[in-house]
């Protein structure tokens, strides 16, 4: 791997022509100098004299433009810039449940939503490297982030997710099927869907059990999380002018379809009855979906061959200068 600052020649099998120079030298030292008669002494005197640095320049140019020519063929240059390629090939797509049960008061001091939220945003944080998505869900589902590294844009987005953004109810097959669409062509060998709802599938076309099995078809690993006590809790049940209802109601979730869909695609299923549960499940998925980071550095160099090439040119025009202004012969 080079190092900056760094002098190097990129294809170097050229500076073996610099052999012919000694070789051009040796034999043109050998050659008799040509010789002219002249029968008229002022033509002689009007040419270079004995010594006269003309010749010799006329002699020593085309050497120096091979070897300048020899030279930029060579590529010379300096490693100038070193940057570092990192891919780990995990494809995520975060899938949570927008629906207004979500905004139930059981996880003190915050509503279930507002604490997925907050754990989301601690899981995209801690990644490095992965592509993420982000599909809301609630009676229709809807794509907010599709699969990128741009953390800070994952971040806000989580920000923005709100309870009655969508068509209230739970459609767990829809949400599944709009993230599968969105990993199933994505880069790499690892793609890993994380669905976190609160409630049973009761909304949207689409089965749940049949979302999964297509998405095992491409391949995709279904982790499904299960959000809210055990019991009762307090849920929002009407929306008036001054903001939502709540009636202490029990709490249904479908724990046996989410197991089933994640058995179904090689995942887990958890349950989380508060923050605490909900921030070491995401941790412990964070361990699971770690792979090995690959990366590459590939450097970045300032190409040096105009320089030889220039100056091949100078010395060129000043031969033909000489030889047009300064012949050897009037």
């Amino acid at each position: 791997m080079s190092s900056l600052g760094t002098f190097a020649f990129k294809d170097p099998s050229f500076l073996w022509l610099l052999l012919i120079v000694p070789l051009w030298i040796i034999l043109r030292r050998g050659r008799p100098e040509p010789s002219i008669t002249f029968s008229r002494a002022d033509v002689l005197n009007s040419g270079p004299k004995i010594g006269s640095i003309i010749p010799r320049l006329l002699a020593v140019i085309p050497v120096v433009v091979f070897t300048l020519l020899v030279l930029a063929m060579s590529r010379p240059r300096i490693a100038a810039e070193a940057e570092q390629v990192t891919n780990s090939g995990i494809n995520i797509v975060l899938a949570i449940d927008l629906s207004s049960s979500m905004l139930a008061e059981d996880f003190q001091p915050q509503n279930r939503l507002a604490v997925a939220k907050s754990t989301m945003k601690r899981f995209v944080q801690g990644r490095t490297s992965d592509r993420i998505g982000i599909i809301a869900f609630a009676g229709e589902a809807l794509t907010q982030v599709p699969l990128t590294t741009d953390y800070p844009v994952l971040l806000q987005s989580i920000d923005n997710l709100q309870a009655g953004q969508l068509e209230d109810g739970t459609a767990i097959g829809t949400g599944i099927a709009t993230a599968a669409n969105r990993l199933r062509n994505a880069d790499g060998n690892s793609r890993v869907m994380i669905l976190l709802t609160d409630g049973v599938n009761n909304r949207g076309n689409i089965d749940p059990r049949t979302a999964a099995e297509a998405a095992h078809a491409f391949n995709i690993r279904i982790y499904t999380i299960g959000v809210g006590t055990e019991g009762v809790a307090r849920v929002p049940v009407s929306r008036g002018p001054d903001g939502f209802r709540y009636e202490n109601q029990k709490v249904e979730i479908d724990e046996r379809l989410l197991s089933e869909i994640s058995e179904k695609t090689g995942g887990r299923y958890f349950r989380a009855h508060d923050a605490a549960a909900l921030d070491r499940i995401y941790r412990q998925i964070d361990l699971l979906e770690r792979a090995p980071i690959e990366s590459a550095t590939y450097t970045r160099y300032t190409e040096l061959f105009r320089w030889p090439l220039t100056l091949a040119i100078i010395f060129l025009i000043s031969e033909l200068l000489i030889l047009a202004y300064r012949s050897p012969l009037p």
